[in-house]
């Protein structure tokens, strides 16, 4: 399975890969808005984690343009964000 971390927080996505490799998962690691987005548009991935914060582009304008292209990969998002809106806005 492949996965994608898009994640600017070093340790936490040092941590997340590191985490995921140990059960065998196949990681790329993305530390910026415009780096995850342009994987997802070269590389197929089984799942991707993805943080909202990001400097370059939004997690939720990486999220929109990956459910327009493939509404079947399934997206975790992690953030620090906390409102309901920014719930909605995820959904």
């Amino acid at each position: 399975m492949r996965i994608l971390v898009v994640e600017d927080e070093k340790k936490l996505a040092q941590a997340i890969q590191e985490h995921l490799e140990s059960e065998r998962y196949d990681v790329r690691v993305a530390s910026t808005g415009e780096e995850g987005f342009f994987l997802l548009g070269t590389e197929p991935f089984d799942l991707v984690v993805l943080d909202l914060m990001l400097p370059g582009r939004c997690g939720i304008e990486i999220l929109s343009t990956l459910r327009a292209r493939d509404a079947a990969t399934p997206v975790i998002i992690i953030t620090a964000r906390d409102t309901v809106e920014d719930r909605v806005h995820g959904l």
